[in-house]
């Protein structure tokens, strides 16, 4: 079978897209605003994009061309903060997927703790074992969309936190005290499971 996108639902093309570029990483994004308000997003186009210097990026998408409050953020002050999820995570993840007015505070909804940044303003999630403070670098907004489209959000990491218990020699990080999950279709998401190694030639 063969798709051409510009024939399909958007509905058909998200469910494509979606169950086969998979596993993606989870950015749980936390902005705040104006108003000093948290918000915190969960968002699975994201990733890290290069290390030299580092920057990551994600994309959040504008259903009825409306911005979701953390692009707004973003675009107001130009910060945010990326929340690696685990396991442990998972379920207060899920719990700021869903849609709120702009005035509710998601760390307070999800139960998680808000602690302050070294070099910006958006709170961190203190029980996320890594996080990455950044400052927007780039912005774009996919152009000839159908429902809304999205913008992709580029940063870059000026502060970098990792919980010592992930950390071995090195810089290296420990995957079985680490345990981040992913994101696959619908509301499936994936722990590791099996790794293997493959040297470079």
């Amino acid at each position: 079978m063969q798709f051409n996108p510009n024939e399909l639902e958007h509905s058909a093309v998200y469910k494509l897209l979606t169950g086969s570029v998979i596993p993606r990483p989870i950015g749980w994004i936390s902005t705040v605003d104006a108003n000093g308000i948290n918000n915190l997003a969960p968002f699975s186009y994201f990733n890290a994009i290069g290390e030299d210097p580092p920057h990551v990026m994600f994309s959040t998408t504008r259903g009825n061309n409306t911005n979701k409050d953390t692009l707004n953020n973003v675009l107001a002050n130009g910060q945010f903060v990326v929340n690696m999820v685990t396991e442990e995570l998972a379920e207060k993840m899920n719990t700021t997927a869903q849609t709120v007015a702009a005035d509710v505070d998601e760390f307070q909804l999800a139960e998680v703790t808000p602690i302050p940044s070294t070099l910006i303003k958006p709170m961190r999630v203190k029980e996320s074992l890594v996080t990455f403070e950044c400052e927007m670098v780039h912005h774009y907004f996919l152009e000839n969309h159908k429902n809304g489209g999205a913008c992709i959000v580029i940063g870059r990491i000026v502060m970098m936190h990792f919980d010592d218990s992930i950390l071995l020699d090195n810089y290296k990080i420990n995957l079985e005290t680490y345990k981040p999950i992913a994101r696959l279709a619908g509301s499936n998401y994936a722990k590791l499971g099996e790794l293997f190694s493959i040297k470079r030639g």
